[in-house]
């Protein structure tokens, strides 16, 4: 078979909209009854499709507890995640400290190497303190590469698996980029105070949360934006003195007679950049009704919304003598003049209640958990929940995944993993430690997704087929091989519950097996062919050991400075020699369509 036709075959297999192919060959198992209204997924479909659309994937026995719980039940459970105990999930957060950290502490522990190279100059160190310098990089690159591993950690560990795929979802859709500047020591303080708290709770809440977050302030460079000249300023309207107001981490302020004046030479001026994500990506959507002259508004409405020492890893803090307090009218609502904070408090009201937010919110999460073109029907009933429940993402979660729709056939592994899903779940399919060191995140990377590095602030693709191209397969069905042959210490083939008692077995017992324990039972024909023969047809029309097929992702999307000492190793894509006996079913089986899918 041709390079081109087996990427034909394998683009088709993977691609979206697909449901189980007809020439699947299941291993059968007894399938009782778990649900008494009527679905068209079968009930051992049903604890597949739940472990891959609500966790990151099935672990060694977890299938098996679903049926015995009940996948209704277990997805009540799910949508209660202070009820579940979460140990191992709390030992990755102790093991890596600074996820614990705030943000100044973390500037003050780790400081960027310009920080300590000032440091340098005005002790005037030698050059022979150039090891210093090293060292300090080397421990500022360690605070984004914590939360980096700690998020992978989590999606492995985490018997609140629907929590952490909210937040992986939240996270995406307030995207933050880490590289841009200081941001890296905001991620920390971000997942662990606006998203991970108010990921299933009011959407009111975590868009405030977001709003006041130092992680999106400096990213969208609020924090620079201020009343333009000849504008009404708050402190003039108000009083003489221009107090400042300083939020409370729970809401609320706290005054302070002192005001920290702008230098001359600081920029002035409107900036736009938040109030047009706010309004087009993390509210109303590109088509929510509003204009350039409300982006305006509410950009005026989020003036003096800043940060505290932003150099030195400051909290949110409001500003008085930043705020224009001029009236606007934003999407038809007036707000009045001489008013200051709450100018922005009342835009985030109005674009929470708004018709065309809970449509948005509604449509995303049902991409998210059902299709990349979720049925229509489908999208009313949530956006009608997110009204009626005043913005409950909790409940317009639970009007989706119990839905018809959400157990309908044309769903069942219709999406295709993202990178980061990929990973995640194939090192739960292996039963894989939490894997405490960057190895996983590097391996995301090399897929194509760099965790918090995404520079532009729509997120990562939430389609499947923005993940799949040549280099993308080829990859993909590297990875699975590599994962087999080691790549991953934590994930060896080792580590799989039924390895042992396999590893002399006859091959066919053997792809019976992997199907069963890796493709929940059901392979196409090809797929089996594949496992048989030991060999993947796109994979023997290259000459992979040489890499010479590989197709890396754009460099661009590529990390620099994660883990500088990985450049010397090993590719951790690259497929390792002499791979063969059930390690090379292991790793074709995760390279298959069917695990590609979820």
């Amino acid at each position: 078979m041709s390079l081109r036709s087996s990427l034909v075959v394998l683009a088709a297999l993977i691609g979206l909209g697909c449901a189980p192919a007809r020439s699947s060959v299941p291993v059968r198992a007894p399938e009782p009854s778990i649900v008494a209204e009527p679905r068209e997924q079968t009930a051992d479909q049903q604890v597949r499709h739940v472990l891959n659309r609500l966790a990151f994937g099935a672990r060694p026995g977890d299938a098996e507890r679903v049926r015995a719980m009940g996948v209704d039940q277990w997805i009540a459970l799910q949508l209660q995640p202070a009820r579940i105990r979460d140990t191992a999930a709390e030992r990755v957060v102790r093991a890596l400290p600074t996820l614990s950290l705030t943000s100044r502490e973390l500037l003050e522990q780790y400081p960027p190497p310009q920080v300590v190279r000032a440091q340098m100059r005005r002790s005037d160190m030698s050059r022979e303190d150039s090891l210093e310098l090293r060292r300090s990089a080397q421990e500022s690159r360690r605070v984004l590469a914590e939360m980096q591993i700690g998020k992978v950690a989590r999606a492995i560990a985490s018997e609140r698996q629907l929590e952490e795929v909210m937040v992986d979802f939240w996270e995406n859709h307030f995207t933050v980029f880490a590289g841009k500047g200081p941001e890296r020591y905001f991620i920390a303080a971000y997942d662990r105070e606006a998203i991970r708290p108010h990921a299933l709770g009011k959407f009111r809440d975590l868009l405030g949360a977001v709003a006041k977050s130092p992680a999106m302030l400096y990213y969208l460079d609020n924090w620079q934006s201020s009343v333009e000249e000849g504008r009404p300023r708050y402190c003039e309207l108000r009083t003489a003195s221009c107090e400042q107001r300083r939020a409370r981490p729970g809401g609320g302020s706290v005054r302070s007679s002192q005001v920290a004046v702008r230098s001359p030479g600081r920029p002035r001026g409107l900036n736009e950049n938040y109030a047009r994500e706010l309004l087009e990506l993390h509210t109303l959507g590109v088509d929510g009704g509003y204009t350039q002259q409300d982006i305006i508004n509410v950009a005026r409405a989020f003036t003096g919304w800043t940060l505290e020492q932003p150099r030195r890893s400051g909290g949110f803090v409001f500003r008085p003598a930043m705020h224009d307090a001029g009236e606007k009218v934003v999407l038809g609502q007036r707000l009045g003049a001489g008013r200051g904070m709450e100018d922005g408090e009342q835009v985030l009201d109005i674009v929470s209640a708004h018709p065309s937010t809970a449509r948005f919110i509604a449509t995303k999460l049902a991409r998210r958990f059902v299709s990349d073109d979720p049925p229509a029907s489908l999208v009313d009933r949530a956006a009608e929940t997110f009204r009626r429940t005043d913005g409950d993402i909790r409940e317009v979660v639970r009007t989706i995944v119990t839905s018809q729709e959400f157990f309908s056939s044309a769903a069942y592994r219709a999406k295709v993993k993202s990178p980061f899903e990929l990973v995640a779940s194939a090192l739960r399919a292996m039963n894989a430690a939490p894997d405490m060191t960057p190895r996983s995140a590097q391996v995301v990377a090399r897929l194509g997704q760099p965790l918090f590095l995404h520079q532009a602030p729509n997120g990562w693709p939430e389609r499947g087929d923005a993940w799949i191209n040549t280099g993308a397969i080829l990859n993909r069905i590297n990875f699975g091989l590599a994962m087999a042959g080691g790549a991953i210490p934590s994930a060896r083939p080792e580590r799989w519950p039924r390895y042992a008692e396999l590893a002399a077995a006859p091959r066919p017992a053997q792809v019976d097996a992997v199907i069963a324990g890796l493709l929940g039972g059901e392979a196409s024909v090809e797929t089996r062919g594949i496992l048989e023969r030991g060999t993947n047809p796109l994979a023997a029309s290259c000459e992979l050991r040489a890499g010479s097929c590989e197709l890396p992702p754009d460099s661009s999307l590529v990390e620099e400075e994660m883990a500088p000492a990985a450049r010397n190793r090993r590719d951790p894509l690259s497929r390792p020699a002499n791979l063969d006996g059930l390690k090379e079913i292991i790793g074709l089986a995760l390279g298959a369509p069917e695990f590609q899918r979820r």
